[in-house]
């Protein structure tokens, strides 16, 4: 395999997939800012990317990125010095045209390996999970963000990395997904490259998801694990998983061959509790939100213990007190007839959908969208909510599975959802968007379908 090349002035690049969520538009660019020559290939039409493409119509007047949309060619892989795919590409162990690449001897990689290479390691934390990891990993910058110390948020929760400037110093809090894993250490190889892990990881929790993009879902907790096989000695692995969900842990375990989680760098079972207990979140609802925090403060004191001091608890926890719920995170966007809306479109998972249900005091009371993407999931859980909400309203591919009789409604749409639940609720309701299923065919990203939801509720 050829090396990655030093200099990326006048080297051929095939970009692979431009995507909707940042990281394509912000490699393309960097690659640009280095004098490389862009090829950018991307199954959709140009129309479907016009967004990004905007944003790039510079380069592609010049001639630094030429385009091949609507499909993709071969001879743009073998011919190239260097592929970047996109973490969205399905099984790419399978993919001809990347295969096509590495039997050609070209090194392939995404924006992810080329962005924590320009980071310190060792002032980086990463933060994965199948619920929770978004919250937990801002919570952790939040709290980083104090007593002199800067950080940044970023990796799966939007955008690139590759251009934000950073002061010396300053630490890097990354949300990584089990693609984004399997590309920095499985996929390592792809490029010539060794796995890479930052100095403090941490685990939230695991469950099935992304079937559709691993193939199994032994193969997804596999992928997660490069949090921690990543890791070098004297690096810190956090995570509660075994303490906050044991039964769910043990599944998991027995599911997929082992707990590779187990061991982490975690206080006592009495400490734990007495931290929980000390957190107060003022503005975001659910327990599993303060979980969520007592997690952060902990991989925070571990960051501050790798750079040579001494954590101070109490201020910690004052700091994550500030938190504030993120965009499509059990967010407050309006209310209708005394009924609170939430929008809770991040929640892509079964799991992280009954933990957003638990947030409230009376499942009676709630009036629950879900439905979208169909990721090879078990969603029975959530259909099987039906007879104990006040209402089960299902939309998208996955309709039919949750609402396949009375008392649940198949509305297919997210508009004829949030009107038949505004037309049975009563004050003091909740409507909660919270999918359990990925936005992809009705919905560019999850983003696209909270902010869909956010109209659609001011629009009653």
């Amino acid at each position: 395999m050829k090396p990655i090349p030093k200099s990326l002035n006048g080297s051929r690049v095939t970009v692979m997939g431009l995507g909707q969520f940042g990281g394509g538009l912000g490699v393309t660019r960097w690659l640009v800012e280095r004098g490389a020559r862009v090829l950018l290939t991307d199954r959709d039409p140009a129309e479907k990317l016009a967004r990004p493409l905007a944003e790039l119509a510079g380069a592609i007047a010049n001639g630094s990125v030429t385009l091949r949309l609507g499909g993709h060619d071969e001879a743009d892989f073998v011919n190239a010095d260097l592929v970047i795919a996109n973490p969205a590409v399905p099984t790419p162990w399978n993919n001809i045209y990347l295969n096509a690449a590495r039997a050609a001897g070209t090194p392939v990689t995404t924006e992810i390996r080329l962005a924590v290479d320009t980071l310190d390691r060792d002032r980086t934390v990463a933060v994965t999970g199948s619920a929770g990891k978004s919250s937990t990993a801002s919570m952790l910058a939040l709290i980083l963000n104090d007593d002199g110390r800067t950080a940044q948020l970023a990796g799966n929760i939007g955008g690139s990395i590759l251009s934000s400037p950073r002061l010396p110093g300053e630490w890097t809090v990354l949300e990584l997904s089990s693609a984004m894993l399997w590309w920095l250490t499985d996929g390592a190889a792809w490029a010539g490259l060794e796995p890479w892990a930052a100095r403090v990881s941490v685990l939230t929790n695991l469950a099935p998801n992304h079937v559709d993009w691993h193939g199994s879902f032994e193969h997804y907790v596999m992928s997660k694990s490069g949090i921690r096989r990543g890791q070098r000695a004297g690096d810190a692995f956090l995570s509660l998983f075994t303490e906050e969900q044991p039964a769910a842990a043990a599944d998991v375990a027995r599911a997929t061959g082992g707990a590779w989680w187990d061991g982490a760098a975690v206080p006592t079972a009495a400490e734990c509790a007495a931290l929980l207990t000390s957190i107060d979140l003022p503005y975001v609802p659910g327990e599993h939100q303060r979980r969520n925090a007592r997690l952060a403060v902990l991989a925070a004191e571990a960051a501050i213990r790798s750079g040579g001091q001494t954590p101070d608890r109490a201020r910690l926890v004052a700091k994550v007190a500030e938190f504030r719920p993120l965009p499509h995170r059990l967010e407050l966007v309006g209310t209708h007839g005394g009924m609170r809306c939430f929008n809770d479109s991040k929640s892509t998972t079964p799991d992280a959908t009954l933990l957003a249900i638990t947030s409230f005091p009376d499942p009676r009371r709630i009036h629950l969208i879900a439905g979208g993407y169909d990721k090879r999931v078990d969603l029975s859980a959530i259909r099987d909510l039906a007879p104990q909400l006040a209402g089960l309203y299902a939309i998208g591919a996955t309709a039919p599975q949750l609402a396949p009789a009375p008392p649940a409604v198949d509305c297919g749409t997210l508009e004829q959802a949030v009107r038949a639940a505004a037309a049975r609720a009563q004050p003091g309701d909740v409507l909660l968007l919270s999918p359990a299923c990925a936005s992809w065919g009705q919905f560019t990203n999850y983003e696209h379908r909270g902010e869909s939801f956010a109209a659609l509720v001011k629009s009653l």
